[in-house]
């Protein structure tokens, strides 16, 4: 290995793909364990590696020479040979600075909480007593001398004005997981996330439901990312390079959802999509019937309606854990509030928008459009969910090339605001 990562588990992480997008060229992740891991460090046998969760702690101890900040937090995640010996940074500091001045979040004379307690959590606290944070607490699932307990956290500290998601809960592939409830802290500023796959935690988003503000976690990874880089290679990376591969990287990884009424024209404009981005066009119904071998009527005569939106919202939280696809749902999906938070977390809701005159009736696939009564029927009553969930409301009843356009255009738009928040 030349360049690389080195991890547990690394099948949902983006840092490949971001390195590369900064010039870093022959990139390759690796999981091994801290024996191999404390191997290779001695051995020298490369130019530039960045460890992650759950080694920034446990390599800092065999680094020849540490940087400044990397000492006082005791955690390294870029290390790199220089002259035959190991350096070890500290990228976390400088990133998590980076993210919350660009978001003019300030941490001074702030009681703030930080969830976990590992390498990263100890460059967040470094930041934020050197910002003046008037208290700073550690809520870790193992109690230590420098953190609190959960218990704790709800008894005493509900009052925190900021708090920072410094821990792997609810990151993918377990994203309906979060560590503590959003809606309890009421004096709440800002959720700081370090998580970015899924992009929107489930944390976030219940951040984002009550009103307060949310900063997702991708930015820090592509900061981070930039500092580990700019140290391996030994050059100057700008901030609007920065900028681009932040917005490059939430295109990349946030997936289009199709919402609207059966016949709305979600699959042909979800093909469409397909050609145009590149993208995966999955749809719903086709995967619940290749996971039950049934097809869908057999489905409603078998199980009624409530069994196929059981397995409907089985089939929400599968498809929510993938990256850069396009999802169409069934015309019921957002009935169910669970659909759609999950399938929130990684993706762009977009409302195909046809109007009653000329939605099809009478389709043996779809049981619930058995006439034109039972369509008008489902539009009343679903038509202002599809308005509550959308991101943008697209029209489909003329030129479809016109609104494939549309969405496109408020796709990029969403994704270009998502770090505006």
């Amino acid at each position: 290995m030349r360049v690389g990562l080195i991890g547990n588990d690394l099948k949902n992480n983006f840092t490949k793909e971001v390195s590369e997008a900064f010039g870093l060229e022959g990139y390759v992740m690796q999981e091994m364990g801290l024996k191999s891991l404390i191997e290779l460090i001695q051995s020298k046998n490369f130019e530039g590696i960045n460890v992650t969760f759950p080694y920034k702690k446990d390599v800092a101890r065999h680094i020849d020479v540490m940087s400044e900040h990397a000492k006082k937090i005791g955690a390294v995640d870029t290390i790199v040979v220089r002259d035959g010996k190991t350096y070890g940074y500290n990228t976390d500091y400088e990133a998590f600075i980076y993210m919350i001045g660009k978001h003019n979040i300030d941490l001074k004379d702030k009681k703030v909480l930080i969830i976990g307690n590992g390498g990263t959590s100890a460059a967040v606290q470094l930041v934020a007593q050197d910002l003046g944070a008037r208290e700073v607490h550690i809520v870790d699932i193992v109690p230590s001398e420098n953190s609190i307990s959960y218990v704790e956290c709800y008894a005493k500290h509900l009052d925190s004005e900021i708090v920072i998601n410094a821990c792997p809960v609810g990151m993918s592939p377990k994203i309906e997981e979060e560590p503590i409830e959003m809606k309890l802290f009421s004096k709440c500023e800002a959720l700081i996330e370090i998580i970015y796959n899924p992009i929107l935690t489930k944390l976030g988003l219940d951040a984002q439901e009550n009103g307060i503000k949310r900063v997702i976690g991708i930015e820090m990874l592509v900061a981070q990312t930039k500092a580990a880089v700019q140290l391996i290679k030994g050059v100057q990376i700008s901030d609007e390079k920065l900028d681009e591969v932040i917005q490059q990287t939430i295109i990349k990884n946030t997936n289009i959802v199709l919402i609207g009424m059966p016949s709305a024209g979600k699959t042909t404009i979800g093909h469409m999509l397909e050609a145009r981005l590149q993208k995966q066009f999955i749809d719903m119904d086709d995967v619940v019937v290749k996971d039950t071998k049934m097809r869908i009527p057999d489905i409603f005569a078998h199980s009624g309606e409530a069994g196929f939106r059981k397995l409907e919202t089985l089939t929400a939280m599968k498809l929510s854990r993938m990256n850069n696809v396009i999802i169409g749902t069934g015309g019921g999906t957002i009935k169910n509030k669970i659909n759609m938070d999950f399938l929130r977390l990684n993706g762009i809701i977009i409302f195909i928008d046809r109007d009653l005159e000329n939605l099809i009736s009478s389709d043996p696939n779809r049981p619930l459009s058995s006439s034109q009564a039972a369509v008008a029927k489902l539009y009343e009553e679903r038509y202002p969910i599809y308005q509550k969930y959308a991101t943008a409301i697209i029209p489909n009843n003329d030129n479809i090339e016109d609104s494939v356009n549309e969405i496109i255009e408020a796709y990029y738009k969403t994704c270009r605001d998502a770090i505006r928040q």
